[in-house]
């Protein structure tokens, strides 16, 4: 797959698709350790350190989306959001891979997931996995789930009280899976 990919948002905002920049790891890093605090998504308790962040993020491919053009009337941040694609399990199962999605607060429900997600289904194609898998959906993720279902992902099974939440309360975690076509 070529890259960069560009696309538009429904604010109008025009993005970029492209490999992390090594200049761009610590504002990734930042945006994922601003999601962990969250506590909606991933399951981290606290902030990465630089070496927890590459130990986690770099051990396969990076990706980030930019803003092409910006406004003066508005500044964005350098990183709208960010994901990886990395081998799920070790060996003779490497063909399976994993990838995990960050996007900034403000700019969530403008089409930024839903271009990485299908971004991210041809690129892990292209690098010759056979099929995505996402071990730990928070069943209370619900535009995770649901941008998932509508790229073909199927649940394949929950994980009972997975997830401790802030009130000390459990939900479960989906497993999601989506088998990509091989090429011949």
């Amino acid at each position: 797959m070529q890259l960069p990919v560009y696309t538009n948002l429904k604010s109008g905002i025009q993005i970029e698709l492209d490999y992390m920049h090594s200049h761009e790891t610590e504002d990734v890093r930042k945006l994922l350790n601003r999601i962990i605090l969250e506590g909606k998504s991933y399951p981290q308790q606290q902030s990465l350190t630089e070496l927890e962040f590459k130990a986690y993020w770099l051990v396969g491919d990076s990706f980030v989306v930019k803003a092409v053009n910006q406004s003066n009337q508005s500044p964005l941040p350098k990183i709208l959001a960010a994901f990886y694609i990395k081998p799920n399990f070790p060996g003779k199962c490497s063909h399976i891979c994993n990838a995990g999605f960050i996007v900034q607060p403000q700019m969530r429900g403008q089409g930024i997931g839903r271009f990485m997600g299908e971004t991210m289904l041809g690129i892990a194609q292209a690098l010759g996995y056979q099929a995505v898998i996402f071990n730990l959906v928070f069943e209370t993720n619900i535009p995770s789930i649901r941008l998932w279902q509508s790229l073909g992902f199927q649940t394949i099974g929950s994980i009972p009280a997975a997830v401790e939440l802030e009130d000390s309360t459990y939900i479960d975690a989906l497993v999601m899976y989506r088998q990509l076509e091989v090429k011949s």
